[in-house]
């Protein structure tokens, strides 16, 4: 007996576990069939199996004054970065330590992409051209005073004002390019402009060393500083002529019969651009896998040079002429690599993200080997390898950007790639990396750092490729469903719905809860949303009112794109939520409450008093009461005075969560009563029940959810005679 009792619960435990595993083994399966439903066919994706397109006739369509400017720019934008050569320099002239130097050059990577986000933000909202030449000139006096500090506090800040300055380009003239030159030749084109880096890394050092040398001097690096803040002053203003090409342009082209669609919508917003940007797996395991080798892209180059000082003895031209060189070898391989990546990705693009990331994770054996090595010129030609190699690779990550990232927010996913490298491996990597320098040697630390970095980063970089048709595919869908609803609104307009839901797919980190839900709410129109605990109701209401960020899909309202609106500025047009049980103030007065609901409407007085008075009439119950506090109403006319403040606001939509939960059935009554009249004056609303019988009263069409998917919409009367739905829903009563 006693034995029995023992094991009896080990092999319940085992069979849970069992099941446990068998339920998340079938919910990835399905979830994988449900990814294969997306993926289109190749001739639906822009740039695979095309044509080949050569450089020539890609300038020929775009032109070449962008390419060229920007280039140019390109090449000036490096030229701070080689400050590094100077850095045992400015370590003696303001003494300071190696983590102390690193900290201080590596922040202004920081403040690159702390900047680079809020420029992508604009970026994707102004004309782009516009931004060049404010910000050259911006960083080039930035530059020019980091030439006159006198200590290590006022080189950071004006190091990190540098880097704020510099922060637009990456974001702006990747989407200038991808939206100026057509996709058949966006690898050769990003090939080209990315030669930009190597030439700035090669040319800068050059510069820098040689102006240090022949001012001479402890202080001779100063007046590096000064000359290589005058080209980006010239370029920049002479980049205020280059053309803003349509956004996207080329990819509406290549999916589209018509030419660039012109969409109605809100202004995409930073944070939920970013929170799509995330969802998008393809973009995420490249961003990451980048940040990760951030670590050595950024602190291996100054350690190097510090390196190079510390143990072979070499001033600041020395240095300058073997950082240069260093960069030869990068010249040769990123044409050659947006040859390949260009043909690569018309063939198959899942190689092209794996090639890539084995270009990157043969960079971290090249630094295994290389860094141990104690002769100069083996041990330099083995790095200039290294870095050859990740030049090569990055050719392809504007590419895999451009391709996999909705157009409109395109700026911002260009952004997010400085981000990863400079904050994880710029700042932090620096730290890391002074620390064990000053500990032990900058050999030890770049031997500790570099491999590994690039290790693990190509191999998150390959991860990736699993998912980018995928992701190509859904951009593709969400320009097929643009065309479908465009062309609809312009041939009937009148009947354009209030609310409109399209593939809307929806995840809380790894577990999907919705999945291509779709529906419509006309003008003057209220549908009740039915469904058992779990379907995923709340979770919608959330999705359309910004709340939370769709992984794929289109909301609209009144045909206005709103999908990368935020949520605040979705309440402004229109749509409001009621949520159940929360939606007053209980500190507060009922008046106060009302007033409070108000303070952002930026209303005048009298109008918010006219829509307070209005608001409160609806509710009898409530007008007589309005100087007691919401705490001491009941929960239903709490419910009563929530609804209230939403109303107060005059919604383009009205969505309501739990109408009736947990009220008595007079209060419910009551309730309904409203509702009716809104419907009467033609109020559109959208109310979550999980009463047939309530829904019934007020509804003119139901949506059934369950499993996160839609199952049934249509008149609410319709519902009742599909007996396998009804018996999902409670009927009778609101405790639902």
């Amino acid at each position: 007996m006693a034995e029995s009792e023992v094991h009896t619960p080990r092999v319940d435990a085992a069979s849970l576990a069992a099941s446990v595993l068998d339920e998340e083994a079938r919910r990835q399966e399905e979830q994988s069939q449900r990814e294969q439903q997306v993926l289109l066919p190749d001739d639906l994706l822009p740039g695979v199996g095309d044509e080949a397109m050569s450089l020539r006739d890609a300038m020929n369509v775009g032109g070449r004054s962008t390419l060229i400017l920007l280039f140019l720019l390109g090449v000036v934008d490096e030229f701070p970065r080689a400050i590094r050569v100077l850095a045992p320099d400015i370590q003696e002239s303001l003494g300071v330590s190696d983590t102390v130097l690193l900290g201080v050059l590596g922040f202004g990577g920081v403040t690159l992409v702390l900047g680079a986000v809020p420029m992508a933000a604009l970026a994707d909202r102004v004309n782009r051209v516009a931004i060049i030449p404010f910000m050259s000139v911006a960083w080039a006096i930035t530059t020019f005073f980091s030439g006159m500090v006198v200590n290590a506090f006022q080189l950071f800040w004006t190091n990190a004002a540098s880097g704020f300055g510099q922060a637009y380009r990456i974001p702006v003239s990747n989407s200038l390019l991808a939206d100026t030159y057509p996709i058949q030749a966006r690898s050769r084109v990003y090939a080209l402009e990315s030669m930009s880096r190597p030439l700035g890394q090669l040319i800068g050092p050059l510069l820098v060393g040689s102006v240090a040398v022949i001012a001479g001097g402890v202080e001779g690096w100063r007046w590096a500083f000064f000359v290589i803040a005058v080209p980006p002053v010239i370029i920049g203003l002479a980049a205020s002529r280059m053309p803003n090409p349509p956004r996207g342009q080329f990819d509406q082209s290549a999916v589209l019969d018509s030419g660039p669609l012109e969409v109605a919508e809100l202004e995409p917003s930073m944070s939920t651009a970013l929170a799509r940007l995330r969802k998008i797996r393809t973009f995420y395991y490249l961003a990451t896998g980048v940040g990760v080798l951030g670590f050595a892209l950024i602190a291996v180059p100054i350690q190097f040079n510090l390196l190079l000082e510390d143990r072979y003895g070499m001033d600041a031209l020395e240095r300058g002429i073997i950082e240069a060189s260093m960069w030869v070898a990068s010249l040769i391989a990123i044409p050659i690599a947006g040859r390949l990546f260009d043909r690569t990705f018309r063939k198959d693009p899942e190689q092209m993200v794996r090639t890539a990331g084995a270009m990157v994770m043969a960079a971290g054996l090249l630094f295994l080997v290389a860094l141990p090595i104690k002769t100069l010129g083996l041990l330099i030609v083995m790095m200039a390898l290294a870095q050859a190699t990740i030049s090569a690779s990055f050719v392809a990550a504007p590419t895999i950007i451009a391709a996999v990232s909705p157009y409109r927010i395109r700026s911002q996913a260009f952004a997010l790639l400085p981000v990863f490298v400079f904050l994880m491996g710029g700042f932090l990597g620096g730290l890391v990396t002074g620390q064990i320098s000053d500990a032990y040697s900058e050999r030890t630390a770049m031997l500790v750092i570099a491999p590994p970095a690039a290790l693990i980063g190509g191999w998150l970089i390959r991860q990736g490729s699993r998912f980018i048709r995928r992701d190509i595919s859904m951009a593709v869908e969400e320009l097929l469903e643009e065309q479908k609803e465009t062309a609809k609104i312009l041939e009937s307009p009148e009947t354009v719905p209030v609310l409109q839901v399209n593939n809307l797919d929806f995840s809380y980190g790894p577990v999907q809860v919705l999945f291509n839900v779709g529906f419509e709410v006309g003008q003057g129109e209220v549908v009740a949303l039915l469904g058992t605990n779990g379907a995923g109701k709340s979770t919608l209401l959330r999705a359309i009112s910004g709340l939370g960020i769709p992984d794929r899909g289109v909301v609209r309202l009144n045909g206005r794109t709103i999908t990368y609106a935020e949520a605040e500025t979705r309440f402004r047009v229109g749509i409001v939520q009621l949520r159940g049980g929360a939606g007053t103030f209980h500190g507060l007065t009922i008046a106060d409450n009302l007033r409070a609901s108000l303070l952002a409407s930026k209303l005048d007085p009298d109008e918010i008093e006219r829509r307070v008075e209005s608001a409160v009439s609806r509710f009898p119950a409530l007008a007589e009461r309005l100087g007691e506090r919401a705490d001491d109403l009941s929960g239903g006319q709490q419910q009563m005075l929530a609804l209230a403040m939403a109303l107060a606001q005059e919604p383009e939509i009205l969505l309501i969560d739990e109408l009736s939960l947990g009220l008595a059935p007079v209060v419910v009554q009551q309730l309904l009563e409203v509702i009716e009249e809104l419907k009467a004056e033609g109020q559109a609303m959208v109310i979550v029940e999980q009463s047939l019988n309530v829904a019934l009263a007020f509804a003119d069409r139901a949506v059934f959810m369950e499993k996160g998917q839609v199952r049934f919409e249509g008149p609410a009367a319709e519902l009742l005679e599909r007996g396998d739905l009804v018996r999902a829903v409670f009927l009778g009563g609101g405790e639902g």
